[in-house]
């Protein structure tokens, strides 16, 4: 026979449980399976040079980990600017989506959603200028090649009727 104490202990346990259930983190996959659409973004993997405008350059590394389902970059603007920033991409299997996070040596943080859409990788978030105005941040993977691609950061204030490529990136693999 149980106590009150110890029946209300695995009553509280159990319903922590129930929580902890109901909270988790979206997950692509039940299994450590990678689904097929999962690999649309493999094109990225690897070492990177990287230049942009008159004189710009910078590295990028891209790696698979945890089991291969996350995709983590590594980007290094120096010497060309100081910043330095690392992503972690996953796909959500049951949203047919993919999600990133980035983070950098600024303290920014960004949040994209995305999927590959007629041969380009593209993610986008929605935000608001300093000035309050809203604004659709993307990035665009594009012109992919074996080793070669580039990418874009764009913005759009018009609600995506239109769009200014404000960062373009030319990716040659190492």
């Amino acid at each position: 026979m149980h106590d009150t104490k110890t029946i209300r202990r695995w009553w509280l346990l159990s319903l922590a449980m129930a929580m902890f259930a109901c909270a988790a983190p979206e997950r692509g996959t039940v299994s450590n399976r990678k689904a097929p659409a999962a690999s649309q973004f493999d094109f990225w993997l690897g070492e990177w040079e990287l230049t942009w405008g008159d004189s710009g350059s910078g590295t990028n590394t891209i790696t698979a980990i945890l089991d291969s389902m996350v995709i983590a970059e590594n980007f290094d603007g120096t010497p060309s600017m100081p910043l330095i920033g690392k992503s972690y991409s996953v796909y959500v299997e049951r949203q047919g989506k993919w999600k990133q996070t980035w983070v950098d040596n600024s303290g920014g943080y960004l949040d994209f959603v995305g999927e590959f859409v007629d041969g380009k990788m593209i993610f986008s978030r929605d935000a608001v200028r300093p000035d309050g105005t809203p604004v659709i941040q993307r990035m665009v993977w594009h012109n992919i090649a074996q080793d070669e691609l580039d990418w874009n950061w764009e913005a759009s204030t018009d609600g995506g009727m239109s769009w200014n490529v404000n960062w373009k990136i030319h990716y040659r693999r190492k």
